[in-house]
């Protein structure tokens, strides 16, 4: 009789790997954040990717719904998750995306999509990709009535830590002026501390662990998503990890890019290394350091004093970047 599978890799609780290959996802979770219920803020789910059975979360300012006159631009919200865990109703993605869209007077869109180690990297980036394109089907005429007052030509994509990372690849991806998706237009990316890696360790990621995260857990997280085989050197983990990845990158046009991280943030030292060699390339590109805060603080409390300024600075980009 042979011996009972075992469990090798362990996701905060949340996603356990056994050695048979099996992957069990807890379903009932002790989230740290409840949900809030903004009632300014509605919010519908839609499929947006049959093949793959991938749905997104739609957010609107409730007092938009009778005001044609009034245009709202539409942002893009990929939360994060280490590409291993998350959804777009986990109370965290859910309460930052209210927030957006009630603070912004924005249309939000946060999708969902498909999560290692069942299907690793680049599978996240392809679902970012295909949402995108799903809004270029939504404004071509008898889209979802929520895009009524839509501005489909001020679109917006966020992405937090692991959506930070996918933001960049679909910026990539897109090009600038995000041509062929017309009549949208992508105008420029927000990366909140994007979940970058590397081989060789930065000064930020040996320093003290955070409070909920370490680096033993952003090494896990690689270990399940990359490509089976791959290392954290690899380009969907780091945009500057080989000569000829930054030769492909140095001639791709991208549309602007703000990097956000907090001080005190493990993934500091990439974030500010990633809009450093970006800026070096040409690229326009904004850094900015939130003192004192670590991995998650918009998430974690997105109403607090430091997310408000948060939300000022995002505010900023977008008005500077919409035409």
């Amino acid at each position: 009789m042979g011996s009972l599978p075992e469990v090798v890799e362990d996701c905060m609780g949340v996603l356990q790997l056994f050695s048979d290959g099996t992957v069990f996802r807890h379903q009932n979770i002790d989230f740290p954040t409840q949900p809030v219920d903004d009632q300014s803020v509605l919010h519908k789910d839609c499929l947006f990717s049959e093949p793959h059975d991938l749905r997104l979360r739609l957010y609107k300012p409730a007092s938009a719904f009778n005001d044609d006159d009034r245009r709202l631009p539409v942002l893009f919200y990929f939360r994060g998750g280490g590409f291993c865990v998350g959804s777009r109703d986990w109370p965290s993605c859910h309460n930052g995306c209210q927030r957006l869209s009630s603070a912004l007077d924005a249309v939000v869109v946060a999708p969902d999509y498909r999560l290692a180690p069942e299907d690793r990297l680049p599978a996240a980036m392809d679902d970012g990709v295909a949402a995108v394109t799903w809004l270029q089907s939504q404004a071509a005429g008898g889209g979802d009535e929520w895009f009524g007052n839509a501005d489909f030509d001020r679109v917006f994509v966020v992405g937090d830590s692991s959506g930070g990372n996918i933001a960049h690849h679909v910026a990539v991806r897109l090009g600038a002026g995000s041509l062929g998706l017309g009549p949208v237009r992508v105008r420029g990316y927000v990366l909140l501390a994007p979940f970058f890696g590397g081989v060789s360790r930065t000064e930020s990621e040996e320093g003290p662990r955070e409070e909920m995260m370490s680096l033993e857990d952003l090494d896990r997280f690689w270990r399940l998503s990359l490509p089976a085989g791959e290392d954290r050197d690899h380009p969907l983990a780091n945009p500057f990890g080989a000569a000829s990845c930054c030769k492909k990158l140095e001639k791709v046009d991208m549309d602007p890019i703000m990097v956000i991280v907090g001080e005190r943030e493990l993934l500091r030292d990439r974030s500010h290394d990633y809009a450093t060699k970006l800026a070096e390339m040409g690229k326009k590109v904004e850094y900015v350091e939130i003192k004192g805060k670590q991995h998650g603080f918009f998430t974690n409390d997105p109403y607090s004093e430091t997310s408000h300024e948060l939300v000022d600075v995002i505010n900023r980009f977008i008005l500077d970047n919409s035409s």
